[in-house]
């Protein structure tokens, strides 16, 4: 495995600006609370990686449902995931009338932790 050097060559992450008038945020670690064993601990999930790696390089909006990831898995696994994932303080999820939608933290984890979504955004899924 040869290391990248040159940084364009490293996927871009997506921080698409935050819309007015957004619901509150469902509940979440302040930012100086995010722990970094907490926030690997729910990152060492391959499906959760899959879907804050998705959610940075190829969001279409600022925030996505749960249907929008393609995932073929049951309705109450996914749930789980995502919670994780927020209580973890990787993502902040909003309550839109039913559904829920989901971006990753960019700029809080950015502050705590610099470079960890760079790796995120550059890990290769293994082929299914």
């Amino acid at each position: 495995m040869t290391p990248r050097t040159i940084e364009s060559e490293r996927p871009a992450i997506k921080a698409l600006p935050e819309p007015p008038d957004l619901p509150a945020p469902l509940p979440e670690p302040a930012v100086e609370d995010i722990r970094l064993e907490t926030v690997l601990a729910a990152l060492s999930d391959p499906l959760r990686l899959r879907i804050v790696r998705k959610l940075l390089l190829e969001s279409e909006k600022f925030d996505h449902t749960c249907g929008w990831f393609g995932l073929d898995r049951p309705k109450s696994s996914l749930t789980h995931h995502f919670k994780a994932l927020r209580e973890a303080g990787i993502t902040r999820q909003r309550q839109y009338g039913l559904e829920r939608r989901s971006h990753v933290r960019i700029a809080d984890l950015d502050a705590r932790f610099p470079g960890l979504l760079e790796l995120v955004a550059d890990w290769t899924p293994p082929e299914r």
